[in-house]
C-alpha cells in the first residue's frame, strides 16, 4: 500500500475516534472537544495531502480513487450529524449537503460505467474548505468567532447548492445521453 493510500487509510481510521471525541460527554467536555477539532484537522490535512502526492509521484491507484473520496464523505457526513445531536446544525442543512454528495456519487457513478471521469470543480474544492472550516469553527465553539461559524456555514451551504447545479449543468449529457 503506498503513502496516498495509507493516509486515506489514516482518515478513516481516524473517525470513530473523532467522533467518540467529539460526543463525549454530551459534547459539553471542551477539552474533548479541542481533541476532536484537532483529529478533524489532522484527517483534513491527510485529505489534501494524498491526492498531492498520489498526483506528483504517479502513485494514483484504484483504491485511492474510490477510497478517498469515500473517506472525506465519511469525514464531513460524520461531524455534521454530531454537529446536529450537539444541537449546533439544523437537520435540514445537513440533508441537503449530505443529499448533494449522494447526487455527485451518482453522477460519478454513470459516468465511470460511460468511460467519463467528472473531475472535482473549483466550487466543489470551495465547498470541502467551507464546510471544513465551519465544522472546525462549531467544534471548538469559542463565543468570539460564532459569527464566522455561522457565516461559514452559510457559504458552505450555498457553495453546497452551487456546486450542484454546476455539476448537473456541465454533466447533464451523461445521464440523457450516456456519454459527454
Amino acid at each position: 500500500m503506498n503513502l496516498p493510500n495509507k493516509l486515506t487509510t489514516l482518515r478513516i481510521i481516524l473517525i470513530p475516534f473523532f467522533v467518540g471525541c467529539l460526543l463525549y460527554q454530551g459534547g459539553e467536555n471542551t477539552s474533548f472537544r479541542y481533541i476532536a477539532a484537532g483529529i478533524f484537522i489532522v484527517a483534513s490535512l491527510t485529505d489534501l495531502l494524498d491526492g498531492k502526492i498520489a498526483r506528483k509521484y504517479n502513485l494514483v491507484t484504484n483504491f485511492g480513487k474510490f477510497m478517498d473520496p469515500l473517506a472525506d464523505k465519511l469525514l464531513v457526513c460524520s461531524a455534521l450529524i454530531c454537529l446536529i445531536e450537539l444541537g449546533q446544525l439544523p437537520a435540514w442543512m445537513v440533508i441537503i449537503i449530505i443529499s448533494r454528495e449522494f447526487i455527485i456519487s451518482g453522477f460519478r457513478l454513470v459516468a465511470s460505467d460511460n468511460g467519463i471521469v467528472i473531475a472535482a470543480s473549483y466550487w466543489g474544492k470551495f465547498k470541502t474548505t467551507f464546510q471544513m472550516a465551519a465544522v472546525i469553527l462549531l467544534i471548538v465553539r469559542i463565543e468570539a468567532l460564532a459569527l464566522a461559524a455561522d457565516i461559514c456555514v452559510w457559504i458552505a451551504l450555498a457553495l453546497t447548492v452551487i456546486s450542484l447545479v454546476d455539476y448537473i449543468v456541465k454533466n447533464h449529457k451523461v445521464l440523457t445521453e450516456g456519454s459527454m
